[in-house]
């Protein structure tokens, strides 16, 4: 069956039939979006087009042209953070980034420690507690940040064994236990219906995510998807240690949780992400696209820096794992952002980082990557319409965690001395009078 209503074609082949009421409401949700234009020849000829399968209990959405918004790009338009200047503006290892719904911003800096405030014009309004173990303090807190829907900020602190909640002012409010000591780069999530979800992990259990009311109370405990794919690695050993490498390029299980309560997953080598949506069918966000081929030079460095790192535990080490692949992943990542988008990070082609920017002391760490990748997403509305393309410019961090929201992204940016700013940026897209922010 074929529609082509308001500038948009979806061809659906349903192989399993569905209830006629979720096939109507999937093909309402997505007969909403105007047509792109011509002149970026990987976003189509003009019109989104999409197929729709229906396979047994999932619900197949795949671009595959066009999109809403075209080529698009990130625009800073505020930025905090400087080489010289007063002590709250200057970063030496943010961990933690979250924004309030008026858009307020706030930055844990790990080095210091401190948790600093600013307005959403870039105003500095203060820094949140202090490094201690008193009401209000924190340890050695790992950057995880949320900010619920009312506006209390919550910081965790597994230094201290626990949660560390703030009004929206910046005040101290109360504390909420965890377990100690366990540290992690995987960030919290505020849900959509007030409450959060926080890592757990340890006692010989996977990693799963703790649902927490408004009150601080633990609900369900939700185990991450299991992954679909072993990772490709090399190992080094001796007998008092040991150390795994991935290797370089292989395919790899994703996964992030979105804000209204469940998964999203995926496989690097596949475009499609499954949103394992509870009570309801698997909903596969796909597109066509190439894959970006491995140059021999960015394969030679690749192989040499995972040697260079092995051979200073084993001297005599030799490759003893599967070999890098000459063709990248088609995924870096996913993210889902706090409106519901999904953020679709893709390989692209490498390039080589200036010498000027190498690390000329490396230390005792692996040696620093010598190329990279330009940082560019696919982005999608929750129910699978495509957006659009959008690129980042030089400096910017997927690490910590971006902010999207809207027509805007927060992220972490390094200028070529290694500063550290927080940026602001605003959706620029391609096609005049798109659309960005939501409704």
């Amino acid at each position: 069956m074929t529609w082509n209503v308001h500038g948009i074609r979806l061809a659906h082949r349903s192989r399993t039939r569905l209830p006629s009421i979720e096939t109507c409401c999937l093909a309402l949700l997505m007969l909403t979006a105007p047509g792109c234009r011509r002149d970026d020849p990987t976003l189509g000829d003009g019109e989104w087009r999409a197929q729709v399968d229906t396979l047994g209990d999932t619900i197949v959405v795949r671009t595959l042209s066009g999109s809403q918004w075209g080529a698009a790009k990130l625009v800073a338009e505020l930025q905090i953070g400087t080489l010289d200047g007063p002590e709250y503006e200057i970063f030496g290892d943010v961990a933690g980034l979250a924004v309030t719904p008026a858009g307020g911003i706030l930055i844990y800096d790990r080095q210091v420690p401190a948790l600093r405030r600013f307005s959403s014009d870039g105003r500095y309004l203060g820094t949140l507690g202090r490094s201690g173990a008193g009401p209000g303090e924190y340890a050695n807190s790992d950057g995880g940040l949320a900010v619920l829907k009312d506006g209390r900020i919550v910081l965790r602190d597994p230094g201290n064994a626990r949660l560390t909640v703030y009004a929206a002012d910046g005040s101290y409010l109360e504390s909420w236990p965890i377990p100690g000591g366990r540290f992690t780069s995987v960030p919290m999530v505020a849900a959509a219906d007030g409450g959060f979800y926080n890592p757990i992990f340890g006692d010989g259990q996977p990693l799963r995510l703790v649902r927490y009311g408004q009150d601080g109370r633990p609900a369900d405990t939700l185990p991450r998807p299991e992954p679909q794919i072993q990772p490709a690695t090399v190992q080094a050993q001796t007998e008092g240690a040991s150390q795994t490498w991935l290797v370089p390029f292989s395919q790899a299980a994703l996964w992030t949780f979105h804000p209204q309560g469940y998964y999203l997953s995926a496989i690097t080598g596949q475009y499609a992400i499954d949103a394992l949506r509870p009570g309801g069918p698997v909903l596969r966000v796909a597109r066509v696209s190439e894959p970006v081929p491995v140059t021999p030079e960015e394969l030679a460095v690749n192989e040499e820096r995972v040697t260079t790192a092995m051979r200073r535990l084993v001297p005599s080490w030799r490759w003893n794992g599967p070999s890098i692949p000459r063709i990248k992943p088609i995924l870096r990542g996913v993210q889902a952002g706090e409106d519901g988008r999904l953020w679709v990070l893709l390989h692209q082609p490498g390039e080589r980082v200036p010498e000027d920017e190498l690390d000329p002391e490396p230390g005792a760490g692996p040696p620093s990557p010598q190329f990279r990748e330009p940082t560019v997403f696919d982005v999608f509305e929750e129910d699978g319409r495509y957006l659009g393309r959008v690129s980042a410019p030089p400096g910017f961090s997927i690490e910590p965690r971006p902010v999207f929201r809207g027509g805007h992204v927060w992220a972490i940016d390094r200028d070529k001395l290694g500063v550290q700013r927080v940026i602001r940026y605003r959706i620029l897209p391609q096609r005049t009078g798109a659309r960005v922010d939501k409704e």
